[in-house]
């Protein structure tokens, strides 16, 4: 009797579930077909327990159990389709989903496979009989291979569920429902399977439970609405919503108003007459606002400014025919307050409040587009060496300092200019031309000193002025004027100024070199110049390469119209490398003719910053294979002033590598002496600045008697450059000197013209 109720209860669901899957196949719904195919697969899984139910012999249960599991397979399939879609995937930040499902489906199709294989490999199940309800009823012994079924099953599940719970929790309230059934659903069919499968009853009651699932997916996929639910989350949303909203019928008489509105207009008991008078004394005239409009409106109050934008729509019946309008009031305060703060912050210097480069240069184009002009300048203001404020005061004392400057330019601009900061430590100012007062101004740089508690420090401001031109870019302007700086730079007691177009002309010039200088090196227009360096006897025993630039076009350049700007701008260290290249080349000619010539090359202070000095010259020394004591390295004294020690080491690993080291204008410098007893040189190059014009011409000689003297007695060779007459050098040669180089003997000459002297 049991089982022919259970027959008869599965057949009627199965044709419920196939007339809801006509009926969703046939819908104009966009999830139809899913919703349709998901009801059909459903159907298999019954239909397998009717004839599992029926059955009375173990073949025909066997055949109800392979029709019930595969059918569950296909369930799974059409489960993960149906979720994809329904959850549109695509749009939703669950990227794994398609890993997943696509793994799943492979597996699913396995299983397939291994279920269909179960009649001969007899790996998944067997059937047991057993008597239940009365007569012969075939269990089934579950096996590895339906572990594996379940497995697959519950997995393809339990992703499903995660996906409709996911989101439940994210889509917004009005939407939530619609997945949360679909996922309680799943969650009370899933149980009710674990339940039966723990259970082991002779007959699936769950099976019930995945017909209603089935069903339950078709009603809420294809006819159901939540009317009742949008309506009360709609007017909840109006309600708790930041604006006022207001609600007037045909009459133009209020009927309504949320919180916010009521709070607006100060009525809390519901008199929305009150609300009306309030309302326009409030903003005014409420029928001269134009509907489908924002209009910005403020209100000047004790509180300060407020902000209001207003919209005005009108309200239609589904005739098309007006039943009401509605007027909305957004205080916009706080956004208009944050967008102003914002636009504050975004163009003006968070330290000094003054503008920022980009506001300034904006608001001086705009200022220049106006016109009048000819009575303003630019100003460019610049700190020398700020950084040493910093370093020895700290970054408080340094901000203090930028602070109290942005307040002098304050104070002098006047209220016609525009001041911004540029950057770090300089500023601009767009100004008139009579308030540059030179004299004034001066005065003021010349004792411009910060003073902060016990501290106190002056610094060393320049200005740089330039007249407005017409150009393309305001930037420019504050480049010359910026460029006019270069001219004082390194002057302590002038502060001011004034751009000429030879600036310009010097800039274009060093460009123009600079971006030469690549093709000079290729096609060897930068070629070594060689002076001469005699013993005692006149006789060259090696020369000092020098670079000189024989120029397609300007022929020989003076190595004064290039070598200070390459030193400037850090190229001077392709020129040294250049040399040092082409030196070693030399020495690898002479091995035959001249082997015990050398040849001296020299280091700037950039090459010691830019390049790894001493791996470059024992490369191109191992290129050439030439030996090391022939190409003598050559440091001036004020390179060595910083980074002593780094650099000490570096001249030690020179002499260690075989090379013999020399230091070049020994004397120019101030400290020289003191660090003559640690430095690790070779050959003491003595500056004839020592014998130039003096008072006491006799004293001068003593002392580089005495330098001489010194150097021998530190075992380091003496070499006197400069010698410019036969007197310096018969005088150099009775006091010790052992080396010799200066015009006297020979100005620096080609490498041919070398030869030849040689000769």
């Amino acid at each position: 009797m049991i089982r022919t109720i259970f027959i008869l209860i599965l057949g009627v669901l199965i044709t419920i579930l196939l007339a809801c899957s006509i009926s969703a196949y046939h819908s104009n719904k966009p999830m139809g077909k899913s919703v349709g195919v998901l009801s059909l697969v459903v159907i298999p899984p019954l239909f397998g327990n009717i004839i599992i139910i029926a059955a009375t012999t173990n073949w025909f249960s066997a055949v109800g159990q392979y029709i019930y599991h595969i059918g569950m397979d296909m369930i799974m399939f059409a489960l993960i389709g149906f979720t994809y879609n329904y959850c549109r995937i695509d749009n939703r930040s669950l990227k794994g989903f398609h890993l997943y499902s696509r793994f799943l489906y492979a597996l699913l199709t396995v299983d397939i496979v291994q279920l269909l294989l179960n009649p001969i490999v007899g790996h998944a199940f067997n059937l047991q009989e057993i008597e239940a309800y009365g007569r012969a009823y075939f269990v089934m012994i579950p096996h590895l291979g339906m572990k594996y079924h379940r497995i697959i099953c519950y997995s393809c599940v339990f992703l499903a569920t995660f996906v409709f719970l996911y989101m439940s929790v994210t889509v917004p309230r009005i939407y939530r429902e619609r997945y949360a059934v679909i996922l309680i659903s799943l969650v009370i069919g899933t149980l009710w399977r674990t339940v039966y499968v723990f259970s082991r009853a002779p007959i699936d009651r769950s099976m019930l439970g995945l017909a209603a699932c089935g069903i339950l997916i078709f009603y809420f996929c294809i006819y159901y609405r939540p009317v009742r639910l949008l309506d009360s989350m709609l007017a909840n949303i109006v309600s708790e919503m930041d604006e006022a909203i207001f609600l007037f019928d045909l009459d133009g008489k209020c009927i309504w108003v949320n919180e916010p509105g009521k709070e607006m207009v100060k009525v809390y008991d519901g008199n929305f007459d009150q609300v009306l008078i309030n309302l326009k004394e409030f903003i005014g005239d409420i029928e001269g606002i134009p509907e489908k409009r924002h209009v910005d409106y403020s209100i000047d109050s004790n509180a300060g400014v407020k902000y209001y934008t207003l919209e005005k729509n009108s309200c239609f019946e589904n005739t098309g025919k007006v039943h009401g309008s509605y007027l909305k009031v957004r205080d916009v305060t706080d956004e208009k307050l944050k967008i102003e703060d914002e636009f504050y912050t975004y163009n003006h210097d968070m330290l000094t409040g003054l503008y920022t480069k980009e506001y300034l240069y904006e608001k001086v184009s705009d200022r220049i587009a106006k016109g009048d002009t000819d009575n303003f300048c630019i100003a460019y203001i610049d700190v020398r060496d700020f950084k040493i404020v910093n370093d020895v005061f700290g970054r408080s004392f340094g901000d203090f300092a930028l602070c109290t400057m942005a307040e002098w330019i304050r104070e002098h601009a006047g209220n016609t200019s525009i001041y911004g900061r540029m950057g770090g430590d300089s500023f601009g100012v767009f100004l008139p031309k009579s308030g540059v007062k030179q004299d004034e101004l001066e005065n003021d740089l010349a004792n411009f000193v910060i003073r902060r508690g016990d501290k106190e420090y002056h610094i060393v401001i320049h200005m740089g002025f330039c007249d407005i031109e017409e150009v393309d870019d305001v930037s420019i302007l504050f480049d010359r004027a910026h460029l006019a700086i270069a001219a004082i730079k390194d002057e302590f007691k002038q502060h001011l100024a004034f751009y000429e177009s030879s600036m310009r002309e010097k800039v274009k010039y060093s460009q123009d070199i600079s971006a030469q200088l690549g093709t000079a090196i290729r096609e060897n227009q930068i070629v070594p110049y060689l002076q001469p360096i005699v013993d005692t006897d006149g006789k060259i025993v090696g020369a000092e390469a020098l670079a000189r630039w024989i120029h397609p076009t300007q022929g020989f350049m003076n190595p004064g119209s290039f070598i200070p700007i390459f030193e400037e701008n850090g190229m001077i260290v392709d020129v040294d490398k250049h040399i040092w290249r082409t030196a070693c080349k030399i020495l690898d000619s002479w091995k035959a003719t001249h082997p015990e010539k050398f040849i001296s090359v020299n280091i700037s202070p950039k090459d010691f910053f830019l390049t790894d000095v001493l791996a470059d010259i024992k490369d191109f020394a191992e290129e050439f294979d030439i030996n090391p004591q022939n190409l003598r390295i050559e440091v001036t004294e004020t390179s060595m002033m910083s980074n002593t020690d780094g650099r000490m080491k570096i001249l030690e690993d020179f002499r260690k590598n075989d090379f013999i080291v020399e230091m070049d204008d020994f004397g120019s410098g101030y400290s020289s002496l003191n660090m003559l007893k640690d430095m690790p040189v070779d050959v003491l190059k003595i500056d004839m600045k020592f014998l130039g014009k003096t008072e006491d011409q006799e004293r001068a000689n003593k002392i580089v008697k005495n330098v001489i003297r010194l150097s021998d007695d530190l075992g380091i060779l003496s070499l006197t450059e400069g010698v410019e007459t036969e007197e310096q050098f018969e005088m150099l040669k009775q006091m010790g000197c052992m080396l010799f180089q200066g015009f006297y003997f020979s100005k620096p000459v080609p490498l041919k013209d070398f030869e030849g002297m040689i000769s």
